[in-house]
Parts: C-alpha cells; structure tokens; sequence
C-alpha cells in the first residue's frame, strides 16, 4: 500500500496571482518571522499578522494608482496646512508576539521629528499618525492595526474613503479626519482619483492643487 508523504514548500516559492490572498491560520510569532525572512524586503506581497493568523496579499496593478494618488494628496494638504511630516511607506510595523502590518503608504506626523533620523524601527517607536490601505476588507488586517496602535486609519475601497480613528483600542468610523478636520476628505478624495483615471494622474493632481488653493481649508 502506497504512503502519503508530505510535501513541505516554502512560502516564497508560492506563485499568487495579482488580487490575491492566502490566508495561513495558526501561524505562531516564530514562524511568522521566519515566513518574513524567506519572503525578503523586495517583494510585490504584503502581510498582515494577528490573532496566529497571517495574511499574504498581491496587489492588483490598478491598486497602485489610488495609492501612489492619495499619498501624493496628503502630502500636498499637509503642506498647504503648514504640518511637517514623514513618510514610511509600506514599512512592516510589528508588536512583539501579537501583530504585525505592512500599510500602503503611512505617515508620522505629530511624532514626525522622533522618526527623522530613523532608517530601521525600534521596538519603542511610536506607530504612524496616519496609515492609508486601499481595497481591504480583512478583519486580520484592522485587527492587526488596532494591536499597532495607528491612531487614524483611510481605507479606500470601491471608490469610496472611509475614514476609522482608535478609541480605547477599537476604531470607530468618522465623518471627518483630526489630521484635516476642516476638509471634506470624503468628497474631494474620491472624486481626485476618480479623475485621475479620466484624465490621468498628473492632470488630476494638478486640478487638485489648484482647486486647493483657491480654498479657505
């Protein structure tokens, strides 16, 4: 009689599809880091980890555009706002032992002068001010950012913003954000990347910035 024997396959060496996630329950902190060693830094993937669970996603290509776009408008509203800020990118935030995120694109804001110098994170460094995810809908992922700690969290998801800010460890949805709380973020967010797909996107970045300069934000 024949025997069944395991195949045991490394998880780099998995090909997922763009839009993608593979979703690996019961995955304990040592193995979670060794899955991110063998994954390596250059990777199109990103991860999520909370709860044992770990999540590995694949970006569609046009997941990039809303994301490149929305960065690139926050940056500009921070300086028409006079906040000094600086930006992580899609930096891997972890709590030892508990969760770890990958955002789309992140910013330090109020602690932006702690992280200037910073070119690896500490285990005592504050989390983000502010992190952008777009197209997510999973429970591990919000879950691993309340762990986290990221006070204000955008999530962009079929052409709409939402908006979610950390309350006694939970987030609760809001209607306006505290990093602009005298801009319809909700309106003119949306409405700029859905420009940038008419127009392209340097012409709805352009648009953009003039129609916010002719504000009183």
């Amino acid at each position: 009689m024949a025997t069944l024997s395991l195949i045991v396959k490394p998880v780099s060496q998995m090909q997922l599809a763009p839009g993608s996630v593979m979703t690996i329950e019961d995955v304990s902190w040592q193995e979670f880091e060794t899955i991110l060693i063998e994954l390596g830094e250059k990777r199109s993937a990103r991860v999520a980890y909370s709860n044992c669970t770990l999540e590995i996603m694949v970006p569609l290509p046009e997941h990039e555009k809303p994301k490149d776009l929305i960065s690139d408008l926050v940056k500009i509203l921070l300086k028409k706002m006079g906040k000094k800020y600086e930006p992580f990118g899609s930096t891997t935030f972890k709590r030892e032992n508990k969760a770890a995120i990958e955002p789309d694109a992140c910013f330090y804001i109020q602690n932006y002068q702690i992280m200037i110098n910073k070119k690896r994170l500490e285990v005592n460094d504050p989390p983000p001010d502010l992190a952008i995810e777009i197209d997510v809908t999973s429970k591990t992922t919000l879950d691993a950012y309340q762990v986290i700690g990221v006070a204000e969290l955008w999530i962009y998801d079929g052409g709409k913003l939402g908006i979610y800010l950390l309350k006694n460890g939970s987030y609760i949805k809001s209607d306006s954000s505290p990093t602009f709380p005298d801009i319809p973020l909700m309106q003119i967010i949306p409405a700029t990347v859905a420009r940038a797909w008419e127009l392209g996107y340097v012409e709805a970045l352009e648009e953009f910035v003039k129609e916010i300069g002719r504000s009183s934000f």
